[in-house]
């Protein structure tokens, strides 16, 4: 047990310290907390002037959508950075269990995705002066954390994917961008089609934003606690089925001799 806990928070540390190393901090710091609040500035502003939602709407929506920028790419870039690096073998090669050492990289991506969800909405919300009610923060928090996990399991699926495309950036932004249609962060579920309202129920972040409006207008969480249960669903099924799917994925590499192959 001991030596599981090791292999899933410092390997977990260690590999998140990489994925970020190279990057000056003023790049890091821009792309991850500078960029989304631009993006709730722009749809704030756009539905100030169509007159569609009010500033709350688009600050919480996209402060909470946000969040697939760290989990998503940071979470595909940890496995598929180590392929191109050319030093998955040597990870793989270990005797270290698998639910430790992909669920340890996974731990610190969704701390990650959170702390850019709180920063944007802190920062977007005294820009556009919205008002939430400080009782209300411990909750948005509870959701902003809940939408990392699930958005971290989402990622995951798609890191197992990156073991076999050659190159996984234009697969994520395409990601990014369903999230940012399909999850109701600018324009409510209810006015989007019926196939596409089906299919931002199955995709992450879309609970965890609806909760968060209704948290922000002063509800408790036990009143959101069936979209959070749909969330945390949604969320430990992704993180499983990743899981699964990065094992299979290494298998066929090794049987392939695919797993460097870029």
């Amino acid at each position: 047990m001991t030596y599981a806990l090791r292999v899933f928070f410092v390997g977990g540390l260690t590999s998140y310290r990489a994925l970020f190393g190279w990057l000056s901090p003023s790049i890091l710091l821009t792309t991850l907390f500078a960029t989304p609040i631009f993006q709730i500035l722009l749809f704030a502003y756009i539905g100030r002037t169509a007159k569609l939602e009010n500033d709350e709407f688009y600050v919480i929506g996209n402060a909470i959508q946000y969040v697939s920028i760290p989990c998503v790419f940071g979470m595909v870039q940890m496995i598929s950075g180590e392929r191109y690096a050319q030093t998955l073998a040597f990870v793989l090669v270990t005797p270290a269990g698998r639910l430790p050492l992909f669920l340890g990289r996974a731990f610190p991506v969704v701390l990650n995705g959170a702390a850019v969800a709180v920063v944007s909405f802190g920062v977007a919300a005294l820009l556009l002066d919205v008002g939430v009610r400080p009782s209300s923060l411990p909750s948005l928090l509870a959701v902003a954390v809940l939408a990392s996990f699930s958005c971290t399991g989402f990622g995951l699926v798609l890191a197992g994917i990156g073991l076999r495309v050659r190159e996984t950036s234009v697969m994520n932004n395409i990601v990014f961008g369903l999230l940012l249609i399909f999850t109701g962060s600018n324009v409510r579920l209810d006015r989007l089609p019926d196939w596409m309202q089906a299919i931002g129920g199955s995709m992450p972040l879309t609970h965890a934003i609806t909760a968060g409006r209704e948290v922000a207008d002063g509800a408790s969480l036990a009143d959101v606690t069936g979209l959070l249960a749909w969330e945390a669903a949604l969320g430990a099924v992704y993180m499983l089925a990743g899981y699964a799917f990065l094992i299979f994925m290494e298998t066929q590499s090794r049987r392939r001799a695919t797993l460097e192959i870029s």
